[in-house]
């Protein structure tokens, strides 16, 4: 997995509708943790996650579907354990992209 780190001084609006809009292909990862300052976005066909948080971008490449899948299962028991979950990821009405994330086996973390 390649992982990108940057500092970007904005919000998390900046990225819900922009790059981490549905438009180019993401959803959104809910947490209780969400706020202005924080959010999370998976992108089931390019493999990617993103997260916001207070400025600081983590943007996560995978290298498989395999990969991603897990990934996105330990940020769901990282919020679990750490009082933050479940992580649950949110398709929208978009019933491609629940299909995609059911099909890679994530029905379970869907909303």
């Amino acid at each position: 997995m390649k992982i990108t780190r940057q500092f970007a001084p904005a919000d998390r609006y900046l990225y819900d509708f922009g790059p981490c809009s549905y438009a180019n292909g993401f959803a959104q990862i809910d947490t209780a943790q969400d706020a202005s300052y924080f959010g999370s976005w998976a992108n089931p066909t390019a493999l990617v996650i993103f997260t916001y948080c207070e400025g600081d971008t983590t943007h996560q490449q995978c290298d498989s579907v395999e990969e991603f899948v897990a990934e996105l299962r330990r940020i769901d028991s990282w919020n679990i354990a750490n009082g933050h979950g479940p992580a649950r990821i949110d398709p929208g009405l978009d019933p491609a992209m629940k299909d995609a994330f059911q099909q890679i086996g994530l029905a379970d973390l869907l909303h």
